[in-house]
Protein backbone atom coordinates (compact mmCIF):
# COMPACT_ATOMS: atom_id res chain seq x y z
CA UNK A 1 0.00 0.00 0.00
CA UNK A 2 1.42 3.36 -1.01
CA UNK A 3 1.73 5.91 1.76
CA UNK A 4 -0.48 8.94 1.32
CA UNK A 5 0.21 12.35 2.71
CA UNK A 6 -2.58 13.39 5.06
CA UNK A 7 -4.52 16.58 4.47
CA UNK A 8 -6.68 18.59 6.87
CA UNK A 9 -9.09 20.62 4.77
CA UNK A 10 -12.08 22.87 5.45
CA UNK A 11 -15.42 21.24 4.68
CA UNK A 12 -18.59 23.28 5.14
CA UNK A 13 -18.68 24.34 8.79
CA UNK A 14 -16.18 21.66 9.81
CA UNK A 15 -12.93 19.99 8.87
CA UNK A 16 -12.06 16.81 7.01
CA UNK A 17 -9.06 14.51 6.94
CA UNK A 18 -8.22 12.69 3.74
CA UNK A 19 -5.30 10.94 2.16
CA UNK A 20 -3.79 12.95 -0.69
CA UNK A 21 -5.35 11.81 -3.96
CA UNK A 22 -8.21 10.01 -2.23
CA UNK A 23 -11.82 10.78 -3.09
CA UNK A 24 -13.03 9.67 0.36
CA UNK A 25 -12.66 11.43 3.69
CA UNK A 26 -11.09 9.54 6.57
CA UNK A 27 -13.07 11.57 9.12
CA UNK A 28 -15.09 14.77 9.33
CA UNK A 29 -14.93 16.82 12.53
CA UNK A 30 -16.40 20.06 13.84
CA UNK A 31 -13.07 21.36 15.13
CA UNK A 32 -9.85 21.76 13.17
CA UNK A 33 -7.76 20.64 16.16
CA UNK A 34 -9.58 17.29 16.24
CA UNK A 35 -8.94 16.76 12.53
CA UNK A 36 -5.27 17.65 13.02
CA UNK A 37 -4.92 15.13 15.86
CA UNK A 38 -6.32 12.33 13.69
CA UNK A 39 -4.30 13.30 10.61
CA UNK A 40 -1.06 13.63 12.60
CA UNK A 41 -1.51 10.14 14.03
CA UNK A 42 -2.06 8.68 10.57
CA UNK A 43 0.93 10.56 9.12
CA UNK A 44 3.20 9.34 11.93
CA UNK A 45 2.04 5.74 11.50
CA UNK A 46 2.46 5.87 7.72
CA UNK A 47 5.68 7.93 7.86
CA UNK A 48 4.18 10.49 5.52
CA UNK A 49 3.51 14.23 5.48
CA UNK A 50 0.76 16.24 7.15
CA UNK A 51 -0.62 19.24 5.27
CA UNK A 52 -3.00 21.60 7.07
CA UNK A 53 -5.07 23.94 4.93
CA UNK A 54 -6.77 27.12 6.13
CA UNK A 55 -10.30 28.25 5.27
CA UNK A 56 -8.79 30.18 2.34
CA UNK A 57 -7.57 26.92 0.77
CA UNK A 58 -3.87 27.70 1.23
CA UNK A 59 -1.45 25.53 3.21
CA UNK A 60 -1.06 27.09 6.64
CA UNK A 61 1.12 24.41 8.26
CA UNK A 62 2.95 21.24 7.27
CA UNK A 63 4.92 18.51 8.98
CA UNK A 64 6.94 15.55 7.75
CA UNK A 65 7.21 12.21 9.53
CA UNK A 66 9.09 10.43 6.71
CA UNK A 67 12.24 8.31 6.73
CA UNK A 68 13.44 9.04 10.24
CA UNK A 69 12.99 6.61 13.10
CA UNK A 70 15.09 8.56 15.60
CA UNK A 71 13.51 11.98 15.15
CA UNK A 72 10.14 13.10 13.90
CA UNK A 73 10.60 15.98 11.52
CA UNK A 74 8.09 18.77 11.99
CA UNK A 75 9.07 21.41 9.46
CA UNK A 76 7.46 24.25 11.39
CA UNK A 77 7.74 23.22 15.02
CA UNK A 78 10.99 21.24 15.26
CA UNK A 79 9.40 18.49 17.35
CA UNK A 80 11.53 15.62 18.59
CA UNK A 81 10.27 12.13 19.33
CA UNK A 82 9.91 11.62 23.06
Amino acid sequence: MAKRNQQVIPLGNGWAVKGEGSKKFTIITELQKDAITVARGIAKTNKSKLLIYGKNGEIKDKSSYENDTEKLQDTNHKLKKS
